[in-house]
């Protein structure tokens, strides 16, 4: 296993991220922000400049984390209009950013979901928008995984609260749906709390046939009471699997990364903090 970490939880200035990166012994590096801007919103001579900055610290990247498409309702996007047009030139981008950067993967964002995808006895109707949602999310997704293979590369899918892949078991669906051989999934647990999916060895053992890349942070979720709370790795509801996880990803011999998701900041100190208290659990846990 590689352990990694998501870059902008350390600095957005490519020589403090490496300089810290080394301190820490960490060697891959997700470049999510880089250089005060969002990484698809650099330009490819931005990246030739990363890359000779990372080569010269030893630290090798991992993937090119863009939020193309993040947080924009599925019902108010349409294949080809001014938005989505938007979007792809950002996700191209990433693309040819990951090219200088000698990255493997590329990360989309998949929408914003409408809670209820699918209703049944009458939920149909009053909940889930006449079960609409997923077909015309397939019907969105369909030019990014046909960019994905006319590119050559893998692209990501993140299990995220909000979006239309909230959970692995909804992002294997989706890849069977497309069947889509260059999405793969990018694998936040913690995310997937919110949604009651736990990263059990079982479940891991049904989605690593897709699995490209994982993010770990860990909390306390309250659904509730619409609330989450980060806390230390192994601190928070993840703590009785990420054990059980290691084991299993070690005796599949996993090749990909495992990167930090640094969104801690301690009471009182910053996130820089967060990333020095979670990085040797990491690293224990992980490496």
């Amino acid at each position: 296993m590689k352990v990694g970490t998501i870059i902008d939880g350390i600095s957005t200035d490519i020589d403090i991220i490496c300089k810290v990166m080394n301190e820490t012994g960490v060697k891959y590096a997700e470049f999510q922000s880089c250089n005060g801007k969002r990484i698809e919103e650099n330009t490819v001579e931005d990246a030739k400049l990363f890359k000779s900055v990372a080569d010269k610290h030893g630290i090798i990247p991992c993937c090119v984390t863009t939020h193309a498409f993040a947080g924009i309702p599925i019902g108010s996007l349409e294949v080809g209009d001014e938005t989505y047009n938007k979007q792809m030139e950002l996700l191209k981008n990433g693309i040819a950013i990951a090219r200088v950067l000698k990255a493997p993967y590329v990360r989309s964002m998949t929408f914003t979901k409408a809670i209820v995808t699918w209703g049944y006895h009458g939920s149909e109707k009053w909940n889930a928008g006449g079960n609409q949602s997923w077909g015309k999310f397939l019907k969105l997704f369909e030019p990014i995984a046909q960019l994905a293979e006319d590119e050559g590369i893998d692209i990501l899918v993140e299990t995220c609260f909000n979006s239309m892949n909230t959970s692995a078991y909804l992002t294997k669906k989706m890849i069977e749906d497309l069947g889509a051989k260059r999405i793969k999934l990018l694998w936040d647990p913690c995310n997937a709390l919110y949604w009651h999916e736990y990263p059990t060895v079982e479940l891991y053992e049904s989605i690593r046939d897709i699995l490209g890349h994982i993010h770990i942070k860990d909390g306390k979720v309250d659904c509730v009471k619409a609330e989450v709370d980060f806390r230390p790795i192994g601190r928070g509801m993840l703590a009785p699997y990420l054990s059980d996880l290691a084991d299993a990803l070690r005796r599949d011999n996993y090749q990909g990364c495992i990167t930090l998701e640094n969104v801690l900041k301690p009471d009182g100190k910053d996130f820089i903090d967060g990333y020095y208290t979670d990085i040797p659990e990491l690293i224990k846990i992980f490496g």
